[in-house]
């Protein structure tokens, strides 16, 4: 793999409330990596001027979750289409009316802007959470078992993919097929912290057992050289690591 397509498969999440540092770390890692991820944390506090300014035109991972009605989630997503995002998600455990709902949105709005529709991806199980979380707020059966059920549903409803744990990929891509995306958190260069995650694992690991987005925040955001810890990871992920 090229340079090129390693920092393609790249988003960084800027996970801050501050849009001076947004910008500042979206200036430095400009040309480094294929995105940034913006979330509720950034949203809450800066709204959509805020992410315009600190985005700068790079490619946009819209990590909003939303779980509601069908018809609020519908709204969501078309008012999160005006950002013109590549990737947005949904919670999948919203259900079938929820998801159908946000794909027709996403369609629909993105033929009214004129621009190309996002990657409509669908939240499994979030990657902090492991079998005894699930257990205790009364889902059933492993982490891997109730991914792989939302995932199915998730492409039986329209979405482009899955958020899913590295661990969940291997059954994902037989379950699911080579054309549905996974998006991948939980990634930890082997000289980084874990951190909160617990379904966690390398970069190089994710991609070979096929991901088509890997998400990593921390290990890059937290140091304190970004554009060389971003750096480090493309190298990894081209085989120079």
């Amino acid at each position: 793999m090229t340079d090129s397509d390693a920092r393609a498969k790249l988003y960084v999440g800027i996970d801050t409330q501050d849009l001076a540092r947004a910008q500042m770390l979206a200036e430095t890692l400009r040309g480094r990596v294929g995105g940034l991820k913006f979330g509720k944390e950034f949203f809450t506090a800066q709204g959509p001027d805020g992410i315009r300014a600190a985005a700068g035109g790079e490619p946009l991972f819209l990590d909003f979750k939303f779980h509601d009605i069908p018809n609020t989630v519908a709204g969501a997503v078309r008012s999160a289409c005006h950002l013109r995002p590549a990737i947005l998600n949904v919670h999948a455990s919203g259900g079938r009316a929820m998801m159908a709902a946000a794909a027709e949105a996403a369609r629909e709005a993105s033929e009214d802007l004129g621009h190309e529709r996002p990657w409509l991806i669908g939240v499994t199980v979030l990657t902090s959470l492991d079998d005894a979380d699930l257990t205790e707020v009364g889902q059933t059966g492993p982490a891997s078992a109730q991914v792989l059920r939302l995932a199915r549903l998730a492409q039986d409803c329209g979405l482009d993919g899955v958020v899913c744990s590295p661990r969940e990929i291997a059954a994902l891509r037989a379950a699911c097929g080579t054309n549905f995306k996974l998006v991948v958190p939980g990634i930890r260069p082997t000289w980084s912290a874990v951190g909160d995650q617990k379904r966690v694992t390398t970069p190089a690991e994710a991609l070979a057992a096929g991901a088509d987005v890997l998400v990593i925040g921390r290990p890059i955001t937290g140091t304190s050289d970004p554009a060389a810890a971003a750096e480090r990871i493309v190298s990894e992920l081209a085989g120079r690591g």
